[in-house]
């Protein structure tokens, strides 16, 4: 069992944070959704762009399919995600005022968002305690043996959420995120940056450092 995980990750990622850019709770949405198999850093220079040329959640709703398609491109799968953004736009205008609710039924309801997504916005947006498990979380929970090689994405989560407490589990997951995407990398991780290393038994780990 790793031990003081958080006081760990306090240490290497003090001032942790979502990397995905916004400014309004409906493009934190949009972000995550776009950020499905692509990396933060490129959803970032797509949404500088969409969010720049669409101002408003309205214009967004009006905005020609193609044109979206073109600007999110990139960030891969454009034809489906680019339908679901006017989706979203729309079903949040006609349907909640133009406000991204504190609702997760509502929000897993909505094109391209599911759990992980939901439980990020809830967090970022509404402060309320949640961990989301991306590829990077799901990665260092199993190399660190808080959870099985097996287990898939919910049942990480809530093991997760027993072993750290309820009032850190959004900086805990900001940290795990940035653990893995830095330091726990899937290809060549950087082991002499890790203070788990020593008890760390993970065929990834190198033999030396």
């Amino acid at each position: 069992m790793i031990s003081n995980l958080n006081d760990k990750l306090d240490i290497m990622f003090p001032e942790a944070r979502c990397e995905l850019e916004y400014s309004k709770d409906y493009e934190l949405l949009i972000a995550t959704v776009l950020s499905a198999q692509c990396t933060d850093k490129r959803v970032n220079s797509c949404t500088k762009i969409l969010f720049g040329k669409y101002k408003s959640l309205d214009s967004l709703s009006k905005a020609n399919k193609k044109d979206i398609e073109g600007i999110i491109r990139s960030c891969g799968n454009q034809i489906k995600k680019s339908q679901y953004i006017l989706e979203i736009a729309k079903r949040l205008l006609n349907e909640c005022n133009g406000i991204v609710p504190n609702d997760r039924k509502y929000l897993e309801s909505l094109p391209g968002v599911g759990r992980k997504t939901t439980n990020i916005v809830l967090s970022n947006i509404y402060n309320l305690p949640a961990i989301a498990v991306d590829t990077h979380v799901a990665r260092v929970s199993k190399r660190l043996r808080l959870a099985n090689k097996k287990d898939d994405v919910l049942v990480i989560e809530k093991k997760l959420m027993k072993k750290i407490p309820v009032d850190k589990w959004g900086r805990s997951h900001h940290q795990l995120v940035l653990f893995g995407r830095y330091i726990c990398k899937a290809v060549k991780p950087e082991c002499d940056k890790c203070l788990f290393y020593e008890e760390c038994n993970s065929k990834d780990k190198r033999n030396r450092i």
